[in-house]
């Protein structure tokens, strides 16, 4: 790295200013609501992809209050965390889409009550 560039980074790191709280608080609120969403839908649901679908929404109202902490605190380990949350979301929609194909394959109905034999074993 050359002394331009790190001048510059110091420069640009050195400007940003704090968050304004009252932006911050809208931002954990969303993110509260989006994840009482996510749980409520995961909860009431018996469906097999609408399942997935809340539990994705949950993670991305984690990956945002992250970044708002983050934000908050001007501090880049939130973000950090974000790009580790959406690495496990991908990995977890990946296991999802073929459980899903499987399962319909095996008894046409992606209801979840179909399966509940799985669990008396």
């Amino acid at each position: 790295m050359t002394m331009l560039q790190l001048v510059t980074s110091q420069a640009v790191i050195g400007s940003i200013e704090p968050a304004n709280p009252r932006s911050i608080e809208i931002c954990l609120v969303v993110s509260a609501v989006l994840f009482a969403i996510g749980l409520v839908g995961f909860l009431t649901r018996r469906n097999i992809i609408i399942m997935f679908l809340c539990t994705e929404l949950m993670f991305q109202a984690s990956a945002l209050a992250m970044i708002s902490f983050g934000r908050m605190h001007l501090d880049i380990s939130g973000q950090v965390f974000v790009i580790f949350i959406l690495t496990i979301a991908a990995a977890e929609a990946a296991l999802a889409l073929g459980l899903v194909v499987l399962l319909h394959r095996r008894r046409e109905t992606l209801n979840a009550d179909a399966w509940t034999e799985l669990g008396e074993c």
